[in-house]
């Protein structure tokens, strides 16, 4: 088991940066290039919420089945958690928060990830993915200025 934090902020109220990455289609366009999604549900994130897709790595890479759980979509608290596998993955428990900042907010993803020996690979890709989603969202958010 392996852990991985990220953290950006952004200089937008808390709530508006909770209703962006709680959004499958904005989880779509942030992702774009590098992994596709197919049988991502419409709207947002709800508590329950469990489903299967298929993933692309880079649009060159055969699909592969992934298994995604919402356990907890609380927009009060702006946290979201979620119980993942597939593609490789045993276990990918992932924990995103929306915290206000005198500046704006700041989101942190915080991942722990099981893989088997594969752990550590899987770490690096896990750091490379949620840093890459950033610039994206900037543009989204028109703070790419």
């Amino acid at each position: 088991m392996k852990t991985v934090e990220i953290e950006h902020d952004y200089a937008v109220p808390a709530e508006r940066l909770w209703a962006l990455v709680t959004d499958y289609d904005a989880l779509a366009v942030v992702m774009a290039g590098i992994v596709s999604f197919d049988g991502l549900p419409e709207g947002r994130t709800r508590t329950g919420q469990s489903f299967d897709l298929m993933v692309s790595l880079f649009g060159k890479l055969p699909p592969q089945p992934y298994h995604m759980e919402v356990v907890l979509c609380d927009d009060d608290a702006m946290v979201l958690r979620s119980s993942e596998k597939g593609a490789g993955v045993k276990s990918w428990e992932h924990c995103l928060t929306v915290t206000p900042t005198a500046q704006g907010s700041r989101l942190t993803d915080r991942i722990e990830i099981d893989a088997g020996w594969m752990t550590p690979i899987f770490a690096r890709w896990a750091k490379f993915l949620y840093r890459a989603r950033h610039k994206p969202r900037l543009r989204i958010l028109g703070l790419d200025k």
